[in-house]
């Protein structure tokens, strides 16, 4: 089994200098020794054996688990390396027969409907908050980045997406939006606050739910927007424009007709939507088994050829698309290296397991990114063709003026947290330094 799975590796690594140690002791290194050292350790022959019948599955399982381990740099250096020679190599034989399989059966581990779509995005969304604040933003923004200007900030490149998104959406005050996969209210808040819409918000998970609704009463938005616990699919009424974003990749292949149907019933004569989701360049393919079984059950991502026959099914015209190429592969690397600075917090929340677990995804996802054809595809469609300027100047415009808007906002809001602050020190003060009468 050794032999076959050094033959395995030595026909996949042209590139790099990878060592590769055996649980009988023996070392054998792959490539054409350039690049940074890499190795890892095998620690029994059932992973050897694993690895042979489906490395996409046992990889992460084996990293994971301890039974393999990092000897030279560290996994993301060993992923980034196998994941390389993987975009110019001929896919092996042990990734390719699994991947068909999968291909073949994605639709029944799709099967996303209301009461599997809940226990599903629990799986993922409900964990302790503690853990989504070691590595996201501020905002807690769970979703590709838009990374306008060189040298951006992770706080600065989500701020930028929620404006490139609201400029799409062309929202004047009072309009009603609907936010399908609200998550922790960020999105929904920024169309409040700074677009002046009335926000409907709806996501699955209790734990999201919980936070946005407490933000926005925080905020002082409570009779502005409104979340929800709730499946989309549950929803009637009608509003003005209508916004998914991260959301999509949860559907499943053969719910994308019912979705794209609900949204144009949903949808004013006039109104337009917008789809933000990860898609994938190279044609429709199958979730990988390990983020299938370890991170997002029921997830998948799909190629556009899957989703626009859909849109035109429902009767929508599609009115925009626009390709994010490297920009999710730079938030992933943000998100990586913040989880890594914060490791030992991951562990105390969970286990040392959970945290390779976690080191595992954030690396593989970024590198897919970067090597598998990953992307992100922003989808613009509306029930009307005569409801959008006929270029797209003026989303730029937009973006000028919601900017204008984000300052006076954001700046009222810190004078506002600095007058809160006075206050809280005052009766402070007050309550421990009570003040002597005059008289």
């Amino acid at each position: 089994m050794q032999t076959l799975l050094n033959q395995m590796l030595s026909h996949m690594v042209q590139h790099g200098n990878l060592s590769v140690s055996m649980p009988d002791g023996s070392e054998t290194r792959f490539g054409d020794a350039t690049g940074k050292p890499t190795g890892f350790r095998i620690h029994d022959q059932a992973t050897v054996l694993h690895l042979l019948i489906d490395p996409d599955l046992y990889l992460g399982e084996a990293y994971t688990s301890g039974q393999l381990t990092v000897t030279d740099g560290t996994i993301y250096d060993v992923l980034k390396l196998l994941m390389a020679n993987l975009e110019t190599a001929r896919t092996p034989v042990p990734v390719r027969i699994p991947y068909a399989i999968r291909k073949r059966l994605k639709r029944v581990q799709q099967d996303n409907r209301i009461g599997r779509a809940r226990t599903n995005v629990a799986h993922h969304y409900d964990l302790s908050g503690d853990l989504y604040d070691l590595f996201l933003d501020n905002d807690r923004q769970y979703s590709c980045a838009y990374f306008e200007k060189t040298g951006q900030s992770l706080e600065q490149a989500q701020l930028s997406k929620k404006r490139h998104l609201a400029a799409k959406l062309v929202i004047e005050p009072g309009m009603k939006v609907l936010d399908i996969g609200s998550g922790w209210g960020g999105l929904g808040l920024y169309l409040a606050q700074v677009a002046g819409a009335q926000v409907t918000g709806v996501t699955l998970s209790e734990e999201q739910h919980k936070v946005s609704s407490r933000r926005a009463e925080e905020t002082g938005l409570d009779s502005q927007v409104d979340f929800h616990l709730k499946d989309y699919r549950e929803l009637d009424g009608r509003f003005d424009r209508i916004v998914s974003v991260g959301m999509f990749e949860h559907v499943g292949v053969r719910h994308y007709g019912k979705l794209f149907a609900k949204v144009r019933e949903l949808l004013a004569p006039d109104g337009v939507f917008v789809l933000h989701s990860i898609g994938r360049a190279g044609g429709p393919g199958a979730t990988s088994a390990w983020i299938q079984k370890y991170i997002f059950p029921g997830g998948y991502c799909p190629a556009l050829s899957e989703v626009l026959p859909e849109v035109e099914k429902s009767g929508m015209y599609t009115t925009d698309i626009e390709i994010l190429r490297l920009h999710y592969a730079r938030t992933l690397a943000e998100w990586r290296k913040r989880f890594q600075a914060h490791r030992q917090q991951a562990v105390a929340l969970y286990d040392e397991r959970f945290a390779r677990m976690w080191e595992f995804y954030l690396a593989s996802s970024e590198l897919s990114f970067r090597y598998l054809g990953l992307n992100n595809f922003q989808l613009q469609a509306a029930d009307n063709q005569h409801a959008l300027p006929l270029t797209r100047n003026y989303i730029a415009r937009e973006e000028t003026r919601l900017r204008s808007i984000e300052g006076k906002v954001y700046n009222r809001r810190r004078r506002q947290g600095r007058r809160k602050q006075v206050v809280k020190a005052s009766s402070v003060e007050s309550r421990h330094y009570p003040q002597v009468s005059k008289q």
